[in-house]
This record gives C-alpha cells, sequence and structure tokens, in this order.
C-alpha cells in the first residue's frame, strides 16, 4: 500500500455509470473492503443505479451521484461532508468526475490519468495503449490495475459479484408465482433491450422466432426482461411470437428486483447489455449475442458464458447505430443457430467449431 494510504479513515469511490461497468468493478468494492477493513467506504453512484449494490458488504454508505448540474454537485458536497472522506477513487474516466470529487471536497484523488485531469490527480496510473489507441483490456482488470497501482493486496482470482438479501430474494420469488412460475419450472429469461443503441440489439422477430423453438424443445417458462423505455421492444416480440412469454415490461422491475429474476433462470439469452453481467455474478449460464463490441472488454469470468458473435470485417465498430444501415453482425445470429447452442449449454457440450460464430474470444494479453 503506498504510504499516503496508511492513514486512510475515510475513502469514496466514484462508481462507473453503466449496469454492466458497475457489475465488473465489484471485484475492486471486495479489494478495498479487505484493504481498509477499518475504514469509512462510501459508493457514489448514479440514483437509477444503486440498486446493484444494495445488499453487500462492502459499504458504509451509498450516496447518490447527481453532479450533472450545480444543484447535484452542491447536494454531494453536503452528503459526503459529515463522512470526511481523506481519499476518492474514481472508475469513470471523465474531467467532470474529478472536479466533482475536488467540489465535494475530497482532498487526494486517484484515477486513470486521462484527459485533463492527469495533470491533477493524486496519482493513479496511465491506461495500457497498443500504438496510439488504448488496448482494449476487460473491464474488470481495467478497474483492478487501479488497485495495484495503490500498492493494494489483490484478490488471486478476481469475480464479479452480486448480494442478494432474504427479503429481496423471497420477493422475487414470489413475483414469479404470481405470473404462474412453479418452483420446479425451467426459466429461460429473455434480455432483449440495450441501453447502449440499437446496433447491440438482436432483432426483435428473432427473439420471437427463438421463443417459439425454446417452448417447443424444452416445455420451460420464458421471461422476457426489459428496463425502461424498452416497453415496445417486448411488444413487438409477444405479437410476434406465438410462445407463450411472460412479459414484465409494465411491472416496474428496478435493478435490485432484477438481480432475484437472473439468479433463478435457468438460462438468459441476452444481447451484450448489463443484465448479462447479473448472470456472471450468480453463475448463471447464459449465452451473449453480441454484435459491434469487442469481447476483449468483458473478456472475464466467462466459466458460465458463450458469446456469439459474427467474424464480419467492419467487427468490431463501436457505433451505436449500424453505419452500414444492415445490422449484419446481428441479423447473421439465426435463432436456429442460437437453438443449437442452448441445447450444446444444457448438455455441457462447448459449442461447435463450425458455426459461424466467435465463442469466448480470449482476454487480451
Amino acid at each position: 500500500m503506498l504510504p499516503a494510504l496508511q492513514s486512510v479513515k475515510s475513502l469514496v469511490v466514484r462508481c462507473p455509470n453503466w449496469v454492466g461497468d458497475i457489475v465488473m468493478a465489484t471485484p475492486v468494492f471486495e479489494c478495498l473492503r479487505a484493504n481498509f477493513p477499518q475504514a469509512v467506504i462510501t459508493a457514489c453512484i448514479r440514483p437509477y443505479a444503486r440498486g446493484i449494490l444494495e445488499d453487500s458488504p462492502w459499504f458504509d454508505h451509498i450516496v447518490d451521484c447527481r453532479d450533472k448540474d450545480l444543484k447535484g454537485l452542491r447536494q454531494l458536497r453536503t452528503d459526503l461532508a459529515p463522512l470526511k472522506p481523506d481519499m476518492g477513487l474514481l472508475l469513470t474516466n471523465t474531467t467532470h468526475s474529478f472536479l466533482s470529487f475536488k467540489f465535494a471536497g475530497v482532498p487526494h484523488v486517484y484515477g486513470y490519468r486521462r484527459n485533463l485531469r492527469r495533470f491533477f490527480l493524486a496519482g493513479g496510473p496511465e491506461p495500457q495503449r497498443e500504438g496510439n489507441k488504448f488496448r482494449p483490456l476487460p473491464m474488470q482488470e481495467y478497474y483492478l490495475e487501479l488497485c495495484r497501482y495503490l500498492g493494494l493486496e489483490v484478490p488471486a482470482r478476481p469475480r464479479s459479484r452480486l448480494y442478494l438479501s432474504a427479503p429481496n430474494e423471497a420477493a422475487g420469488l414470489a413475483r414469479l408465482r404470481e405470473w404462474g412460475v412453479a418452483d420446479d419450472d425451467m426459466v429461460v429469461g429473455l434480455n432483449p433491450g440495450a441501453s447502449f443503441g440499437s446496433s447491440k440489439c438482436w432483432p426483435p422477430e428473432y427473439f420471437a422466432r427463438l421463443a417459439e423453438l425454446l417452448q417447443s424443445a424444452l416445455d420451460c417458462r420464458i421471461l422476457l426482461l426489459v428496463g425502461p423505455g424498452e416497453e415496445g421492444i417486448a411488444e413487438r416480440i409477444v405479437a410476434a411470437s406465438t410462445a407463450r412469454i411472460i412479459n414484465t415490461a409494465h411491472q416496474r422491475v428496478d435493478l435490485a428486483q432484477l438481480k432475484p429474476l437472473i439468479k433463478r433462470c435457468n438460462l438468459l439469452i441476452t444481447n451484450d447489455t448489463g443484465p448479462r453481467h447479473y448472470a456472471v455474478a450468480f453463475d448463471v449460464p447464459h449465452i451473449v449475442l453480441m454484435g459491434p463490441t469487442n469481447a476483449r472488454y468483458t473478456a472475464s469470468n466467462l466459466e458460465h458464458t458463450t458469446v456469439l458473435q459474427r467474424d464480419l470485417p467492419c467487427v468490431p465498430c463501436h457505433k451505436k447505430t449500424c453505419p452500414l444501415g444492415h445490422h449484419a453482425c446481428m441479423r447473421e445470429i439465426t435463432p436456429e443457430s442460437v437453438m443449437e447452442q442452448v441445447l450444446r449449454t444444457f448438455a455441457g457440450r462447448p459449442a461447435p467449431t463450425n458455426l459461424p460464430v466467435q465463442t469466448n474470444p480470449p482476454a487480451a494479453t
């Protein structure tokens, strides 16, 4: 541990903004608690996402981060003042997040040396590069490099983890029973949304067809999991399918309530978006339908993961909408090929090498 940190009694960590990134950052939270067992540790997180961290053992306080205007900045300063943090750790990359902590009175702020904040941080590593670009590390490792820079003891086998209280889990199971799901039913979750943009989304009609294939082959209950603003996608899937689908679109499932639902699934089939990382954290087998993103960013803890991604010249493009207009990277993953992998997953067999996809791309080395 850096000498400057040995006297830390209170620290605040600025959590990532995206759901999946927050889950991939959980080894950092575990590391902080292990290395600062007596310190007061506070999570600073966007209000919509605080349910992800509820019930976890890492934090003494969770503070909402509304720092996009002066009112929010003042509230953040008010919330942190009685906690008197000695240091702050940024898991975000923006200069704005650094300025928010300084406005709130955090004296020593650490993070990656990026953007203008590189000149003002108390310390932090340089991002790894390949030529003129940032090296595509798994986000879990990217975050843990901050802990290594600070001289902290990092878990030998870091894993994404989420925690679920007994009342929350019981409430989730009760909700499933209200929807007609028996305790011994096979449940397959479908997650068709993606906050990033339409380029990450498998076509709704493909999910509709897959639901029919699943119900015919497995006699399972199909749980359609969608977030706010994704109700239209859910309605299109239900309207296009003859399968009996439990549509959660209007059930107001927040990110805390989503945890027991995904934990209950026997299998999750998902776009490359936040709920896939819930499945990782709860060891739920899952199939990820990946299009324009670089699979290396999420290539950690893949023991229960199969990534299906077309090997196309335009992949990865990281565009929110397809610049070519036809979304080939998603459309060329057919419902039938996904169903083949579903059957192999339940049979405990790996994906065949002749499928027109890449499976579980290796982490960057």
